[in-house]
């Protein structure tokens, strides 16, 4: 199973149009595949216990379970949030290496994608990211696409619309699949 994460819990954000373009092109092709939107996330799931096994909120088991546990692979999609990636994900992934840490994140693969309204694509997110995983066991792709200038290559309905774009991320879910 892939599990796509648009990493953002803003509510109205623009990461969330290109995890779903892919997700659905993914699913048109018969892959096994989810999606697993940041903005679903609630603020109590942050508490004092919150890295006591014991201690989780059943929502970060259910998304553990559900979307992490039993993926072999990851595509992360990320904003650029003073100059990385949200701190949403940094804590979902500290969280969720509490349980069960060998059975969510060793020795899966991940494709990163980051997303930007200024030049850079959040090539620095996509890196601090990929330091992260790599602690934690996921092996990481070597080709991080950085899409920059988002808002050019977005319609009024925030849908992607710029087919330079929709090619690369086809070709990037070609070799997500081939990994």
């Amino acid at each position: 199973m892939i599990t796509i994460i648009s990493a953002s819990n803003r509510k109205g954000n623009k990461t969330l149009p290109f995890a779903t373009l892919v997700y659905e092109h993914l699913q048109q092709q018969q892959h096994n595949v989810k999606l697993l939107n940041l903005e679903q996330l609630k603020g109590e799931i942050i508490s004092a216990v919150m890295y006591d096994k014991s201690g989780q909120h059943p929502a970060i088991k259910s998304i553990q379970d559900e979307y992490f546990i039993p993926a072999t692979k990851f595509w992360f999609f990320i904003p650029e949030y003073n100059g990385s990636f949200p701190g949403v994900l940094k804590t979902l992934i500290d969280i969720m290496s509490t349980r069960e840490l060998a059975r969510t994140f060793k020795d899966k693969k991940a494709s990163l994608t980051g997303v930007a309204l200024g030049r850079a694509g959040n090539v620095r997110g996509m890196d601090h990211l990929a330091e992260i995983l790599n602690h934690v066991g996921v092996v990481i792709h070597p080709n991080k696409k950085p899409i920059s200038s988002i808002a050019t290559l977005l319609n009024e309905r925030n849908e992607l619309i710029d087919e330079r774009t929709i090619q690369e991320l086809g070709d990037q879910a070609k070799e997500l699949i081939a990994l």
